[in-house]
């Protein structure tokens, strides 16, 4: 049965994000790529539910974690919480049965780590969700984006896009963090974070390798002329002594 749930499995994903083509590809939609993305690969259909103003799917029955519920609130990032609240209360799900996929500020492009709980540190959508919910102890997969360096450049910063390498290396990250989501479901959520956590610490450990530095040009030197040989008056010439003659470089 669909509903037969493991305790301590997640019953709802959340993907945060805000909706519409001016914000589909920027760094703060990175909690939607992740959703989309699965919703694909496990032929979940995502349809506007206008009672919980969000897309809604469904994990089919019949495999681990079915019954499961998706999620994109699409009344922009800091109302998230609206949509969250509406189906974990009619479902009954309690907060930590719900992960939610956000950008994260903290941790460079490729990242991708998982936690239950903790602060928000300054994200709209999970601090909607927090106060709609009255309650931290939601799981939070993180996907890092990076910082601008500059907390006032913030703001313009994850409404903007990410360069193609950043992308690149989110979308490796969400790639990783997709093949985790079915010991979420089933309750393994030790597992999860085990088997997440264990490739972020062989990428740290791994030696950054460096690119080649194109070779410098080097000017090359003129050849040299041969000195000319210049005739002896004594009928024999002299044997030429050893190194007297430059060679052309």
């Amino acid at each position: 049965m669909p509903d037969a749930i493991r305790p301590g499995s997640i019953r709802l994903i959340v993907g945060l994000g805000n909706p519409g083509k001016d914000y589909e590809r920027t760094r703060h939609n990175a909690g939607f790529w992740l959703v989309e993305r699965f919703a694909v690969q496990s032929g979940i259909a995502l349809r506007k539910d206008g009672k919980y103003q969000a897309l809604v799917g469904r994990m089919p029955s019949g495999v681990p974690g079915g019954g499961a519920w998706l999620i994109l609130p699409q009344s922009f990032m800091n109302a998230s919480g609206r949509a969250v609240q509406l189906l974990a209360g009619f479902f009954k799900i309690q907060p930590a049965e719900i992960l939610v996929v956000h950008d994260e500020l903290d941790f460079e492009p490729g990242t991708a780590k998982i936690k239950q709980g903790g602060g928000i540190a300054g994200h709209n959508g999970l601090k909607d969700i927090s106060q709609r919910l009255g309650s931290h102890d939601y799981w939070r997969l993180r996907l890092g984006i990076g910082h601008p360096g500059d907390k006032n450049a913030v703001a313009d910063y994850v409404l903007n896009k990410p360069s193609a390498e950043d992308r690149a290396e989110i979308d490796e990250a969400i790639g990783r963090s997709i093949e985790i989501l079915p010991l979420c479901v089933s309750g393994d959520m030790q597992g999860a974070m085990q088997k997440l956590h264990s490739v972020e610490k062989e990428k740290k450990a791994r030696p950054v390798e460096k690119k080649p530095e194109a070779p410098k040009a080097v000017a090359k030197a003129e050849p040299r002329a041969e000195p000319k040989a210049v005739p002896k008056p004594e009928p024999k010439p002299e044997p030429e002594k050893k190194g007297s003659a430059r060679r052309s470089r």
